[in-house]
């Protein structure tokens, strides 16, 4: 969103390649349990991961369990749990992984543009395209929304992860225009961009990208500057 590649690299561990390393993608560690040299687990949980997401895509959250996982994996179902405590932990290790994805793509997007508003404007738009285009979510929040929703919203720690990447990146972003309050802001616009993308029925045009981007220079870019003028 705000975002220049250099913080996004430092946080998301980017391999510099251009493409993503096991590590770029790894969920966060309190969801895994370690188990052998670094790279073998960290090989093992992104096969898991990988298998995880295939089967959630083929079978949906409601019917894919750790024993069908495995299997996808060509694993131990004890393999699995020696990474994994259950279904909830990889449910959220996918969705936090597929963030890290999506944040990756948003940093690329916003890179070169000179100010924080610029950089703000270009990662909301690929935010929401992105969300948009992901046919595995959109199914998802259509047929068992009582199960996906709480994993975006409630029971997750997305939004919080989602926030702080943000809120980091507003205070490193190059160029001018300090944010002045980053993890308020970072917050305020996660939670929009989540509930336009979960309830897109608005009186707001937000269909095309143009759309996209006057709501964001319009609503999104003055929470950069809130709390700046005296009450």
């Amino acid at each position: 969103m705000s975002l220049c590649l250099s913080q996004g690299q430092r946080d998301l561990g980017h391999s510099g390649s251009g493409g993503y390393s096991d590590r770029d993608m790894a969920p966060p560690e309190h969801l895994i349990s370690p188990s052998g040299p670094e790279e073998e687990t960290e090989e093992l949980t992104t096969r898991i991961l990988d298998a995880a997401l295939a089967e959630f895509g083929a079978y949906g959250l409601r019917r894919t369990n750790v024993d069908s996982v495995a299997r996808r994996a060509e694993l131990a179902r004890a393999t699995v749990y020696r990474r994994f405590a259950g279904k909830n932990d990889l449910m959220q290790a996918v969705a936090i992984r597929e963030g890290r994805r999506a944040m990756v793509a948003m940093v690329r997007a916003a890179e070169g543009r000179p100010t924080v508003e610029e950089r703000l404007v270009e990662g909301f738009v690929t935010g929401i395209g992105l969300a948009r285009a992901n046919p595995l979510l959109a199914r998802l929040i259509s047929s068992e929304p009582e199960i996906v929703l709480p994993y975006l919203t409630t029971e997750s720690r997305f939004v919080a992860f989602a926030r702080d990447f943000l809120a980091e990146q507003f205070r490193r972003s190059p160029g001018p225009s300090a944010v002045a309050s980053p993890d308020a802001a970072a917050e305020l616009i996660v939670r929009l961009a989540m509930s336009f993308f979960l309830d897109p029925q608005s009186c707001i045009p937000l269909e095309t990208e143009n759309d996209l981007r006057t709501f964001a220079r319009t609503y999104l870019v003055p929470l950069l500057r809130a709390g700046t003028e005296p009450a």
